[in-house]
């Protein structure tokens, strides 16, 4: 063992001592291989099973080598857990064994924490002109502005008090509006400012992947500079980056940031603004009505409709107008008027910016209305390229999920997060200049899992069911769905790809479960994943019925949840359209776009989906995939070797019959 391993070793085993815990096989190897990583400065991509616990499997190693890193996840809950349970738990332990002090802190976006400037303005800007016309959301601001003003506080929304969506907006700004903390009269205590200065030196730094991909993507420094990053929840990366780089233009936004220039500049070019605004508004509502009255409208638009492309030029010349007058306007020295003008002039460049792009859509980019929220969005084809140039040539990634591999490989993650793989290397190993990492040199580690799949659960496959429609769940389904949880006695998460299914769900159990003490809790559009786990955690003959937030990241462990059932296999709509426009054109160049795009995401959320079920070692029950194609298909091997080696079977009375013992175990 070389004294690397050595230290590592001893390191991680003080640190799972500390939260109680015992050696794990899988989580000494990815600790291993990450020490390697660093060490060597190559990539790593890591598959590590629920179970393994990965978070120490890479944090161990990082402190150990003394390297400054940058932990990016996708979800809020990890990365409370990382900062508020792993860390704190482990960090006195491991002081010991390193003999140094050890920090850690977290960073987000500027949006996240109060704008002390904006909160205490004494002119109102359209968002807190909503406050005032509703009376009801008066009781909410006085409580933040309370809280914001109690000594210590971190000014993180997460820590403040619950309030009303509009009390937030009205008292926080985005990253284009902000001043910056050497130019606003509140630098000093800036909470974001104070937040960004306690991670600019800590051994460890945990973020959201939005905010590491915007800075990739824009390549603007806006986290602290790192030796390594650590990707967890990486197989969500791509979507996300996708996600943080789409511009996005509404009616809304237009006019808000119109009201500001009225507010802040008045004069012939803000009533310009405000005219284009309302043109706009009145555009994209008969639009709107347009695609809502013909479904086959909507979908990605190959070019702007002609009924919005000349109110979003009028839109695009006067916020430049608005936005070369403000450059040219040095006048002002108050330092509170130089962030009321700030934030102006960030509003109204986002718009101009915005509108620009959506004129010129590049054959890269994908460009489509959704008529839900009444937006345009514009879209890169692929973030690959960008995440290899300005991420991967940069630093050592460590790319770890439960789930990264589709099939039995991981190509298709590794592809989408932007490694070179396969065929691709030999073309484009020279585009690396001297000095930079190589994207291609990237090792690939499946550590599996410590839970005995096979003789914890069972993966249940109907045959008999007939193949989903577009019309929701079938009756069959639904019926087989009510006896499944009838077994079970509640207990069950069911997960649907699209809301008619949770609708026609929700509509059907309701009835037939009627007489029988189990509580069905519905997800609706809007709600909060958290609240809706914890009420299903806390009553363990409930069900929870929801759609595809509740695939990813639910984890309730032990009797609430002892089947997990899934409608059907999750391929993306056709009408989805970055996705569908992926697939065009990996059929244009001569691939499968069904292959490459369409299946791989649906493997990767069928594995989620159905690792929902078994989250600790003494957790039991079923996983049901109410959708026959996965047996009757080709393809579904391919989704089969994605999930958990869980033991199979067809018979329903096997299943119904477990899931009825399993029931009465719990019940005694």
């Amino acid at each position: 063992m070389s004294e690397l391993s050595a230290q590592v070793r001893a390191a991680l085993d003080a640190a799972v001592a500390a939260i109680g815990g015992s050696p794990r096989e899988g989580q000494i190897e990815m600790a291993e291989a990450v020490a390697n990583a660093l060490t060597d400065r190559h990539h790593l991509m890591v598959q590590a099973g629920t179970g393994t616990g990965k978070s120490l499997a890479y944090i161990v190693p990082a402190l150990v080598h003394g390297r400054k890193v940058l932990v990016a996840t996708a979800t809020l809950a990890l990365q409370r857990q990382l900062v508020e349970r792993d860390l704190p738990a482990v960090v006195p332990a491991l002081e010991k064994v390193l003999g140094r002090e050890i920090s850690y802190g977290i960073y987000k976006g500027v949006g996240n924490y109060i704008c002390q400037q904006k909160m205490n303005s004494e002119d109102a800007d359209p968002d807190g002109e909503v406050l005032l016309e509703v009376s009801s959301l008066g009781k909410d601001a006085k409580r933040l502005h309370a809280w914001a003003k109690t000594p210590g506080v971190s000014g993180d929304r997460d820590d403040a008090p619950d309030v009303d969506r509009r009390v937030w907006a009205a008292n926080s700004l985005s990253g284009r509006e902000c001043v910056g903390a050497d130019m606003c009269s509140y630098g000093t205590t800036c909470f974001a400012a104070l937040a960004k200065s306690r991670a600019q030196g800590a051994d460890i730094v945990v973020t959201n992947h939005t905010l590491l991909a915007i800075e990739i993507v824009d390549s603007h420094p806006i986290l602290p500079e790192r030796d390594a990053v650590i990707l967890d929840e990486a197989h969500e990366f791509m979507d996300r980056t996708t996600q943080a780089v789409t511009e996005e233009l509404t009616a809304t936004r237009v006019i808000r940031a119109a009201a500001m220039a009225r507010k802040h500049m008045p004069g012939k070019l803000s009533e310009a603004f405000t005219k284009a605004a309302d043109n706009f508004h009145d555009a994209m509502a008969d639009y709107g009505q347009d695609v809502r009255d013909n479904p086959a409208r909507q979908g990605r638009l190959e070019e702007i409709p002609s009924s919005l492309e000349a109110p979003i030029r009028k839109v695009r010349e006067a916020a430049a107008a608005i936005v070369q007058l403000i450059n040219a306007d040095e006048e002002i020295i108050d330092s509170d008027a130089i962030a009321e003008r700030a934030r102006v002039k960030g509003a109204v460049s986002e718009v101009n910016t915005t509108a620009g792009k959506i004129l010129r859509p590049g054959v890269a980019q994908v460009l489509w209305y959704e008529p839900t929220f009444s937006t345009l969005h514009l879209a890169p084809l692929s973030v690959s390229a960008v995440l290899r140039a300005n991420l991967l040539t940069k630093t050592p990634v460590i790319a770890t999920s439960a789930t990264l591999t589709v099939g039995t490989g991981f190509d298709a993650m590794a592809k989408s997060i932007g490694f070179v793989v396969g065929s691709e290397v030999d073309s484009e190993a020279s585009d690396s200049e001297a000095g930079d990492i190589d994207p291609s040199n990237v090792q690939m580690l499946d550590v599996g899992s410590p839970f005995d799949f096979a003789n914890q659960g069972v993966l249940y496959l109907p045959k008999h069911l007939p193949e989903p429609g577009r019309d929701g769940p079938s009756k069959e389904v639904l019926t087989e769905l009510g006896e499944l949880i009838d077994a079970a006695g509640g207990r069950t998460l069911a997960l649907f790809s699209s809301w008619r299914g949770v609708e026609a769900a929700d509509a059907h159990l309701r009835e037939v479960l009627a007489e029988l003490p189990i509580k069905i809790i519905t997800q609706k559009r809007g709600d909060a994943v958290g609240p809706l786990v914890e009420r299903f955690a806390s009553d363990e003959t409930s069900i929870l019925l929801g759609t595809m937030s509740l695939w990813q990241g639910v984890d309730v462990p032990g009797q609430s949840c002892i089947l997990v059932a899934i409608d059907r296999i999750p391929f993306p709509r056709p009408d989805e359209p970055v996705m569908s426009a992926r697939a065009a054109e990996a059929d244009a160049s001569g691939g499968s776009g069904f292959m490459q795009i369409s299946l791989p995401r649906a493997a990767l959320l069928l594995a989620q989906g159905t690792g929902r079920l078994i989250r600790s070692v003494d957790d039991r029950g079923v996983v049901a995939i109410l959708d026959s194609r996965i047996v009757t298909k080709r393809y579904g091997s391919v989704l089969l070797n994605s999930m958990p080696p869980l033991w199979r079977t067809s018979d329903t009375a096997i299943v119904k019959d477990s899931l009825r013992r399993l029931s009465k175990k719990m019940a005694d």
